[in-house]
């Protein structure tokens, strides 16, 4: 691949100053070594920043409400009618409705993904067939990373383990867990821990998803990443129940977390509009509290989690759109609070999943976004849209900005 100068763009340090990349092979070097003659692409003075990390969406069960008939709108319901739906999924139809979700990722700077994926007995490996084709037949826009998941449970689901083991031995990279549906939780989560020891895989758990405060399973997650050596290997999302705690409490888990490397991901959507309907006022977020959680030294990502299903009815698979709605849920409005968020899209998300070689520095894999924003932080403020991006130097999509036709 012959050398590409990027030029006339401003870089996220320095959003005022006027600058230049240079991208060989794939990545930013300093300078090219190949000599020949660099293309110039010119970026028209716009801001450039490292493509968008999604930790958390599931590409096997978006887009089905056309299926499901909401009458509750509580997680209950959501497990049950993508549950029933779920029967009827074929490789074909999981394969269409997941690259319908990447591409509007790609169009909104995502370049890098994990999704997770259902494994039990009534589904099999189909959807994971579907989505291992995805990650082949997308990887020109977009890193798809594969969990592999018990949504029906594990300890109560026979079969689950054998084809959960079968996936990751034929390319899952990470293995999901959801012990809130097994008759036996912290068996399932324990399960889970010789599981991610035997295949040397991350764990990615569903985690803690009510309003409840009492038998909260973060305890055990610590105590099994600690025993297996399992530090910064672990990530939790949703956890809900951490929003309802009192402030010494929720400190006095969030330093155990920091301590044992566990990460968490909040998914500000789904967990909207799932939580709080029992009350009639006063209603809670429910939402995971990234800004503490964060102060005490938690890795946080924040992510999307559903695309038009019954967990989450809508979305567009923006990244920038969910840090916005977070920066509205945690009252953050300052510069600094703001590209904290974008962080939790990007930075703090790439450290999540240990994604190699991701920033915009020599060395770095060439997966950048373009954007017609005056800052970082303006980019969450603004809900500013990308205009292009590129992934190992190759541009992926455009987006022509809109025009007013005066009279």
């Amino acid at each position: 691949m012959n050398a590409i100068r990027f030029t006339n763009l401003r870089l996220p340090d320095n959003p005022q100053q006027i600058t230049e990349l240079m991208v060989e092979e794939g990545r930013f070097v300093s300078q090219s070594g190949s000599g020949s003659a660099a293309r110039v692409i010119d970026l028209g003075g716009h801001l450039v920043l490292p493509g968008l990390i999604e930790t958390h969406v599931h590409l096997d069960k978006a887009c089905i409400m056309d299926r499901c008939k909401l009458e509750e709108g509580t997680l209950q319901e959501a497990i049950a009618k993508t549950s029933a739906a779920k029967a009827g999924f074929t490789e074909a139809d999981v394969y269409q409705r997941g690259a319908r979700i990447l591409e509007q990722a790609i169009t909104q700077g995502t370049t890098h993904m994990r999704t997770h994926v259902e494994l039990d007995p009534g589904i099999g490996l189909t959807g994971f067939r579907a989505i291992r084709q995805l990650q082949k037949d997308y990887a020109w826009g977009i890193g798809l990373e594969i969990c592999v998941f018990p949504q029906e449970g594990l300890l109560n689901n026979p079969g689950t383990e054998e084809l959960l083991c079968e996936a990751l031995e034929n390319g899952a990279s990470v293995l999901g867990g959801c012990p809130y549906m097994d008759s036996d939780p912290k068996g399932q989560i324990q399960r889970l821990f010789e599981l991610a020891e035997k295949y040397d895989c991350d764990l990615d758990m569903h985690l803690d998803f009510d309003l409840n405060p009492e038998g909260m399973t973060v305890p055990e997650v610590i105590r099994c990443t600690l025993a297996h050596g399992w530090q910064h290997r672990v990530t939790i999302g949703h956890v809900t129940k951490l929003s309802t705690l009192p402030p010494q409490t929720l400190r006095k888990t969030a330093l155990a977390l920091a301590e044992a490397g566990v990460q968490v991901t909040a998914l500000p959507s789904t967990d909207l509009f799932l939580s709080g309907r029992d009350a009639t006022h006063n209603i809670p977020r429910g939402v995971a509290p990234l800004p503490r959680l964060h102060e005490c030294g938690v890795t946080c990502s924040l992510s999307t989690n559903n695309v038009g299903n019954p967990f989450t009815p809508y979305g567009d698979a923006s990244l920038i759109r969910q840090a916005n709605l977070l920066a509205n849920v945690c009252h953050l409005g300052t510069p600094a609070e703001l590209v904290q968020c974008l962080d939790w899209v990007s930075r703090e998300s790439a450290k999540m999943i240990h994604l190699e070689g991701y920033g915009l520095e020599p060395g770095c894999h060439a997966d950048f976004i373009v954007l017609d924003a005056q800052s970082p932080a303006a980019v969450i403020s603004e809900l500013q849209q990308p205009l292009m991006a590129f992934k190992a130097g190759r541009q992926s999509f455009e987006r022509h900005a809109a025009r007013l036709l005066r009279p």
